[in-house]
């Protein structure tokens, strides 16, 4: 009986632990699986909310940040691509110019090296963004497309957290 207590507790306390250290991210702009406010659209001024992440795992050596329209009817729709976010950085300001030091930038959907804003051509659309925790630093040129950098994170990632928003235009 002892025994079965005393595992129940270490396992308590294991999961504690990792309950603790679990990476998030979250946003001040707007909740988890709400609508993401016109501002930040391309009805409003088309500019990055703020985004914040914590717990990344040990390890960590920089971050991957993607952003992506699931809902597109050509297929996934790619928004933001950052790479090399550096490990001290935590959050990303809202219309954040310039990029933390040593970041890059991947080609979106329009084929253009920036934040793209929710635009969906009609309907309500859900945007995923993902921010990755990486084991390495990446030796990819600025302008790559999400392909690429998919490639380059493969057998690197330590954890990954994402937040959804939501947006619907006004017709």
């Amino acid at each position: 009986m002892k025994k079965h207590l005393l595992l129940i507790i270490s396992l308590t306390f294991i999961c504690a632990l990792n309950y603790a250290n679990t990476f998030a991210l979250a946003s001040y702009s707007f909740y988890q699986g709400k609508a993401i406010p016109r501002l930040f659209t391309c009805d409003g001024k088309n500019i990055s909310p703020e985004l914040h992440w914590t717990d990344a795992p040990v390890g960590t050596r920089s971050y991957v940040l993607i952003m992506t329209d699931p809902d597109a009817s050509m297929g996934e729709w790619d928004h933001w691509l950052l790479f090399n976010i550096p490990v001290g950085s935590t959050q990303l300001l809202e219309g954040v110019k310039p990029l933390p030091k040593k970041t890059r930038v991947g080609r979106n959907s329009w084929n253009k090296m920036e934040y793209g804003g929710p635009c969906p051509p009609k309907g309500k659309h859900s945007y995923l963004f993902t921010v990755y925790a990486i084991d390495t630093t990446l030796h990819l040129p600025n302008g790559i497309k999400k392909i690429e950098l998919e490639h380059g994170i493969r057998g690197h990632i330590l954890a990954r957290t994402k937040l959804v928003g939501f947006y619907r235009r006004k017709t």
